[in-house]
């Protein structure tokens, strides 16, 4: 909701203010003079808007947006006038001042209308916390089961899963519902500049060897996550490797990775013996676009928390909504989906989201599979899926980013039915 500053010295009048902005869903902050209002203006998301009255006794409203505008700060500021003077009108509204003036008799009939025209619609951030986001599927149930499973021993793991399908959600489950919740956890990202390490002068050891055991120093007894560990170079697999095999300190390790760690431990250049240190029990996170059914549950999820976090209405998904986001390939997952479902929120017009309010984006990344569309076994393997996922060519066409002609010309070509068939 967005933020109003409002700069009166009348206590009764912004009392009855922030009463009727805060009714109207607005978040209401109060100055008593123009001085107390430059700070509180400081502190001002994007998105504000400023309501003072036109004079305090510390000074003038055109005196607070004269600074305003030196400060660089462009809110927009509505002026509460006693009687509506001609001079004062042209002095605070001239040259770039108010956007707008009340009466002040008229508060209650004209601020709430007039805030309204000038706030900004202010940019929701809701980010994927620690709790795992509700799903149906039963592939889904398998991984919750697997949490739990893991979560009763002291073993190692490895979260397998792509960009996005909330991994470290799930190693933080896995910590929470063990016997080491009561112990401290660290979370450092493979790919940062966490790992590159602090030289301590009387140490003789290297600086990276000092960095990564303090994680385990400071985590004694509980939980270090290692996110993204397929990122860490060989020099910082090879200390990695020695404190876990040569110290065996008192800590879980928990890890995140995309699937492509498979294959670099397959082609050496993932250290093969770090691995299965690493790896004594792991969880595959399916991919959004392989369980099309928990996508309707995770996008209401989303839209709640959006109008929690609003104060409005929840928006709900109709039909054609669903099937568009059902369609599409997902190639972020669940932070991608969170993102379309949350612009489609904002610029709906109505409280039903259809298909026409989401906004699939246009530059992605190449995937997997379509690079796989090379080799034909994969590729027919792939158009099959995609037939089965979309229920139809059509759908089909718009999963793997063709034409229907370009798909029945593939269909032909590696002898595929119309009932998404192989041909004998």
């Amino acid at each position: 909701m967005n933020k109003i500053l409002i700069v009166d010295a009348s206590a009764s009048d912004s009392r009855v203010m922030s009463s009727l902005l805060s009714r109207a869903g607005y978040d209401p902050v109060c100055a008593e003079s123009i001085e107390a209002g430059k700070q509180e203006a400081v502190e001002l998301p994007p998105g504000a808007v400023i309501v003072t009255a036109l004079r305090l006794y510390d000074g003038t409203a055109r005196e607070l947006i004269d600074w305003l505008k030196t400060e660089g700060y462009k809110f927009p500021v509505i002026v509460v006038m006693d009687l509506l003077n001609p001079a004062d009108l042209l002095e605070v509204m001239s040259g770039g001042g108010a956007v707008d003036v009340i009466q002040r008799p008229a508060i209650d009939k004209q601020l709430v209308e007039t805030v309204g025209k000038y706030a900004r619609p202010e940019h929701i951030v809701l980010t994927l916390d620690n709790q795992l986001i509700p799903r149906i599927s039963e592939a889904w149930k398998k991984v919750e089961a697997r949490i739990d499973a893991i979560a009763a021993t002291n073993a190692n793991a490895i979260i397998f899963g792509e960009c996005g399908t909330g991994k470290e959600q799930i190693a933080r489950q896995i910590y929470q519902r063990s016997s080491r919740e009561q112990k401290p956890i660290t979370v450092v990202e493979s790919g940062s500049a966490a790992f590159i390490g602090v030289h301590s002068p009387s140490s003789d050891r290297s600086e990276m060897y000092n960095r990564i055991k303090s994680y385990f120093s400071k985590s004694a007894g509980g939980t270090i996550i290692i996110k993204n560990v397929h990122l860490l170079s060989i020099d910082k697999q090879s200390v990695l490797m020695h404190i876990l095999e040569n110290e065996h300190p008192d800590v879980r390790v928990i890890c995140t990775a995309e699937p492509e760690l498979l294959k670099m431990v397959a082609n050496k250049s993932f250290r093969p013996n770090l691995f299965f240190i690493l790896r004594q029990s792991d969880i595959a996170v399916p991919a959004l676009k392989d369980d099309t059914e928990d996508i309707p549950v995770i996008a209401d999820y989303f839209l709640k928390r959006y109008a929690a976090k609003t104060g409005k209405q929840r928006k709900r998904l109709d039909a054609s909504a669903v099937k568009a986001l059902k369609l599409y390939p997902w190639p972020g997952n669940l932070r991608e989906l969170k993102d379309v479902v949350l612009f489609a929120a904002f610029h709906a017009k109505d409280e039903t989201i259809s298909a026409e309010d989401i906004n699939f984006n246009l530059s992605e990344p190449e995937t997997v599979d379509e690079l796989n569309r090379k080799n034909p076994r994969q590729e027919k393997e792939n158009i099959i899926k995609a037939y089965q996922r979309a229920d139809s060519w059509t759908g089909a066409a718009k999963l793997l980013g063709i034409s229907e002609r370009a798909l029945l010309e593939l269909r032909k070509k590696l002898g595929i039915d119309k009932n998404g068939q192989p041909l004998p």
